[in-house]
């Protein structure tokens, strides 16, 4: 019985340190008192289970400590990584956004700014072919046509080379194109139509026109470039040139818009307006024809405002 009740105290010390619920001091004195009790077989067997028990719910626990531990410390690790992986990237999106070459911002305004240019030149574009539209609106029919405000005096040098003046096209019914030489395809399709036109009208009507091109590209349009120019189209053509302020004046006169756009090195094309000015033997303006035309309505268009005028 003795033996039993020193492995009880063990138990107890076992408990104390793992911090388990122990055996009450009235337990242990009770088996000292009850050492001839007659169920001592029974309280062995219990004692057993108890220490199975004991030593069951220690290692549980232990293993459970462990394990807790275990998942704190990934826990822990896995939080660490995680922050330090934020920074990383948080470091880096930073170090983008702060060394690219071009924020957002400047992109933005850099396309705001183009887009407002461009905008800009096609209204002033149209400004122009609005104003010639309601001067040639403007025209009276008869003998007292021509008192639109397109037209004027211009002082240009012909393709031989010779100043002329508007003074020089009084008594002729004139039709005058304003283009450039370096043109690659409206020039040249526009100055057909003028030639076909005038042919036709003077073979059908017999009216004769004096057909006119005035170059808007004063820099790289001299006097021999305009002639050789000019006696592709028709042998009637008269090319008129200028320096950059007589074009200037002329181009204004006849309310004609122009300006370069794309430029390569001496490479570049000229914006500007695709009208013919149909202008009577006094100089005045009559009607504009634009690029709408063929040339079978552009010649059954100025014979019918001819004969009108002269009504």
């Amino acid at each position: 019985m003795l033996r039993i009740v020193k492995h009880l105290r063990h138990v107890n010390r076992s408990l104390v340190r793992c911090g388990l619920p122990v055996l009450s001091p009235p337990l242990t004195e009770g088996l000292q008192l009850q050492h001839q009790h007659q169920h001592l077989p029974l309280l062995q067997q219990s004692l057993t289970i108890y220490q199975r028990c004991l030593f069951s719910t220690t290692t549980t626990a232990s293993a459970n400590q462990g394990e807790s531990k275990s998942k704190t410390s990934e826990n822990a690790n896995s939080d660490e990584g995680s922050k330090s992986g934020e920074s990383h990237e948080s470091s880096n999106a930073g170090k983008s956004v702060r060394g690219g070459p071009v924020s957002w911002l400047s992109f933005l305004l850099l396309v705001a700014t183009g887009a407002g240019i461009i905008l800009y030149y096609d209204k002033e574009k149209r400004q122009h072919i609005q104003d010639i539209f309601n001067a040639s609106k403007e025209v009276k029919q008869g003998p007292s046509a021509g008192l639109a405000a397109i037209g004027g005096p211009f002082n240009l040098i012909n393709h031989d080379g010779k100043r002329v003046t508007e003074k020089d096209f009084l008594g002729k019914w004139t039709l005058i194109y304003f283009g450039f030489t370096h043109c690659p395809d409206i020039c040249p399709d526009e100055l057909q139509k003028l030639a076909a036109a005038v042919d036709k009208i003077k073979d059908n009507a017999g009216i004769e026109i004096v057909p006119v091109f005035i170059s808007v590209d004063p820099e790289r349009d001299t006097v021999e470039q305009v002639r050789e120019y000019v006696k592709e189209f028709h042998p009637r053509l008269i090319g008129l040139t200028g320096n950059s302020d007589e074009i200037h004046s002329v181009a204004r006169a006849y309310r004609v818009y122009y300006m370069k756009t794309t430029e390569e090195d001496s490479d570049y094309l000229v914006d500007h307006s695709i009208v013919m000015y149909l202008m009577s033997p006094t100089m005045d303006f009559v009607k504009f024809f634009g690029k709408n035309n063929d040339v079978d309505s552009l010649a059954d268009g100025i014979t019918k405002e001819i004969k009108q005028y002269k009504k």
